[in-house]
């Protein structure tokens, strides 16, 4: 099985990475166009490729495109696709510092008009999506292995500064566990080249009012380690072919 996995920055691809064994094993590397290092992570049980792509959806979704259609045109496309990093975590909703988080659904929060009766997603304005939703059972299966919670991770392109923001992305998406940047992104160019999608992310800082001395980056980084080591074992098991049903007993 091939895995992209598409993170923002260096520090998230090299976590995503040291899953896959030491930090200091050699990794190699393979250039794509637009100046995109991939990296492939060694002695991984599934096939792993690593891209930083770059902050923001926009970002995430250029870098994205590029590796898949590399992989396409070398005749060896990838089976999945992984937006993952660490993220802000929706606090009232138990998303604590340091969780895991895996999506059931990656939402765009701000990709719409805003109205005199507030926020109007695009999808109520008659075109675009909002929202895209991995397999339940290939999610599940991930968020069990890893003991991360399920739920919805909004894809900002603005990062939430303040309570009142965060109410209001609360408010309109009942039940979310995490903010994030580049889901969204990802998502859109996996579903464009008709390959399936996750979100994991670890949560560094509540979502809300901006304390850099409350986050909490080298444990999240950390914790996304160890929720990359959890995956070859659950993507094998949700995707192995279900034993064959036992034969009937004979009766003369």
């Amino acid at each position: 099985m091939r895995v992209l996995v598409v993170t923002a920055v260096a520090a998230e691809r090299d976590a995503v990475a040291a899953a896959a064994g030491p930090v200091d094993e050699p990794c190699d590397e393979t250039a794509l166009p637009g100046g995109y290092a991939l990296r492939r992570a060694a002695g991984a049980p599934v096939a792993l490729d690593v891209l930083a792509a770059g902050v923001g959806p926009a970002a995430a979704a250029a870098g994205t495109a590029t590796a898949l259609t590399a992989a396409a045109l070398a005749a060896a496309p990838y089976d999945l696709v992984v937006s993952a990093g660490i993220g802000g975590g929706f606090t009232s909703s138990g998303a604590a510092l340091g969780s895991v988080v895996v999506a059931d659904a990656i939402v765009a929060a701000d990709l719409g008009a805003e109205t005199p009766d507030g926020f109007t997603p695009v999808t109520d304005l008659g075109f675009g999506t909002v929202a895209h939703r991995p397999d339940p059972a290939l999610a599940k299966a991930v968020a069990t292995a890893a003991g991360a919670a399920l739920g919805t991770v909004v894809t900002v392109s603005t990062v939430t500064g303040s309570a009142a923001r965060a109410a209001e992305l609360a408010a309109r998406h009942p039940g979310v566990l995490a903010e994030a940047m580049e889901g969204f992104g990802v998502a859109e160019a996996a579903a464009a080249h008709g390959v399936p999608v996750l979100e994991i992310r670890t949560v560094s800082n509540a979502v809300g009012p901006r304390d850099r001395a409350a986050w909490r980056i080298g444990p999240a980084l950390t914790a996304l380690t160890g929720a990359f080591r959890t995956l070859p074992g659950a993507l094998t098991a949700a995707t192995a072919p279900a034993p064959a049903p036992a034969p009937a007993p004979h009766h003369p």
